[in-house]
């Protein structure tokens, strides 16, 4: 992977350098860019794919003050990333706390945007029981690294018949194995978060939802909310698949992503 410098740190990401419109894809929590080797690998020419590794994820480095750490840092990132490639303007795209990011970036940085692409994600903010159960969390990878937790979450993050493909779950495993701060950073970045909710209604950009049918983090009347409220947006839910529908549905997500983005 290529590595750029971004915000003083260094950034690896994906750039397969296709001759469509970008297409910037930002990956969860906690997860990194190869999460998105299917879609890399299918439309990769067609499209203009960038997916970075999130700092602290995979090959990037990690935050100086991860307790510190807030979404509009990764949006940041995001946007510093579009600056080094040259790249004035892409369709962004993100998975769960990747759509979290979309929403900091519609904020922060609305001209980089030409539409979005809100894959399993959600608009609130943590309750007060979520962001406690993230502090805890924090705590319990700084006392016994990451693959503990990884264990926990893959569970949530699968569909049940998925989950019970152990190719699926370890390869998902795989996507989750980084440093301790990685997780601290995202979880602080997580429970800190504003709520998006009063922004989907001046949303201005074409806007795809996909959502997993049996995604139980952010489920299927969650996107048909954001739907509901986002002008013009378009849904599609995927049957059979949990959180991570472009990883567990891959056809059927290219097929969507594609008509969405020729149709643009």
């Amino acid at each position: 992977m290529p590595v750029a410098r971004v915000g003083g740190r260094e950034l690896r990401y994906e750039d397969t350098g296709g001759e469509g419109p970008p297409l910037l894809l930002l990956h969860g929590f906690p997860l990194r860019a190869s999460l998105w080797a299917p879609q890399i690998e299918a439309l990769g020419d067609r499209y203009r794919i960038v997916a970075p590794d999130l700092p602290g994820f995979g090959g990037s480095q990690p935050p100086e003050d991860p307790d510190n750490w807030r979404m509009g840092e990764y949006a940041a990132v995001a946007a510093g990333l579009l600056d080094h490639l040259g790249i004035e303007e892409a369709v962004v795209g993100g998975i769960s706390m990747g759509g979290y990011i979309a929403f900091s970036m519609m904020r922060r940085h609305r001209e980089r945007i030409r539409a979005l692409v809100l894959v399993d994600t959600a608009p609130g903010a943590d309750s007060q029981e979520t962001r406690e159960i993230r502090e805890r969390q924090q705590q319990e990878v700084r006392e016994t690294g990451s693959r503990p937790l990884a264990e926990k979450l893959v569970v949530r993050l699968l569909a049940p018949k998925n989950l019970a493909d152990p190719a699926l779950r370890a390869a998902v495993l795989a996507l989750m194995d980084h440093p301790a701060e990685a997780y601290v950073s995202a979880l602080e970045a997580m429970k800190r978060r504003r709520d998006s909710t009063p922004d989907l209604s001046r949303i201005d950009v074409p806007t795809l939802i996909v959502v997993g049918e049996e995604d139980v983090i952010t489920p299927p009347s969650v996107a048909a909310a954001m739907e509901r409220a986002i002008p013009g947006a378009r849904r599609v839910v995927l049957p059979g698949v949990g959180h991570l529908t472009n990883f567990e549905a891959p056809l059927a997500f290219n097929e969507a992503l594609a008509s969405f983005m020729d149709g643009l």
